[in-house]
């Protein structure tokens, strides 16, 4: 009896994971290049909580709307701007009443080496760098953000033959990270964790230099009736989550 006992326990255990397992979904997910770190933290915590997976592409915002427009099967879109969901929304591509804004951007001047930005850009007016990389400002928002930057400065002239242009901010990060280009306005979450830039020298440029870099999260028609891509945008809004996006230093409402 006590070998029979053991043997349904052993059986209902399977039965009971085999239960979860068929709950768990999976949610394909189109995330801006400057959220790869804290969306690559937050999928794993998502795994760990919810037994949901999420299938992660990284990219340009102006690149994915071309995508879904051609029907690429993305049930998620984290861009980096507001005005992308909202259009896609208007488009009938985006389900009505799901967007909302995860985060808001910072702009950073960065330099991989230390010493090299001071913490009031004044490096820009120097000649020790002849090439700044940006994201191209027609299709990235952290792009026309370094350009709102430069005009504020009034470098615009001083400063056209250096500038390089970087499809998006994740190639826009390369140039710089890889020594390609000297300098480089790029996203703050590329080089931030735990209050604290990871390596090189930084300038946080003040919010008030470019327009508020807004980025909305919005759940598309392909993904309307998966609960796995809806429980992540579930997730993206628990104060837990909040802290973690603050911590690589962008801002929250809360």
């Amino acid at each position: 009896m006590k070998h029979a006992s053991a043997l349904a326990v052993a059986f209902l255990s399977l039965w009971l994971g085999s239960v979860g397992v068929g709950h768990a979904g999976e949610v394909t997910v189109a995330v801006a290049s400057n959220f790869t770190a804290p969306m690559r933290s937050i999928a794993a915590e998502f795994e760990k909580e919810t037994g949901h997976v999420a299938k992660l592409s990284f990219g340009g915002t102006g690149q994915f709307y071309a995508q879904i427009k051609n029907g690429a099967p993305f049930d998620v879109l984290l861009a980096a701007d507001a005005k992308t969901p909202a259009k896609l929304e208007s488009e009938g591509i985006a389900v009505p009443s799901t967007r909302f804004t995860y985060a808001t951007g910072k702009l950073v001047l960065w330099s991989k080496e230390a010493g090299v930005v001071d913490d009031q850009g004044a490096v820009l007016r120097s000649d020790r760098f002849n090439k700044l990389a940006i994201a191209n400002p027609k299709l990235a928002p952290y792009g026309q953000a370094a350009i709102e930057t430069i005009e504020q400065l009034g470098l615009s002239n001083p400063l056209s033959s250096k500038l390089v242009e970087g499809s998006n901010i994740g190639q826009t990060f390369q140039f710089v990270s890889s020594g390609n280009a000297q300098l480089g306005f790029i996203a703050l979450s590329q080089v931030f964790a735990d209050g604290k830039l990871r390596e090189g020298s930084g300038w946080v440029v003040p919010s008030d230099y470019y327009t508020p870099i807004k980025q909305d999260a919005v759940l598309l028609q392909s993904g309307h009736d998966n609960e796995a891509a809806i429980a992540l945008l579930d997730y993206l809004q628990s104060n837990k989550i909040k802290k973690l996006i603050e911590s690589f230093g962008y801002e929250i409402a809360h």
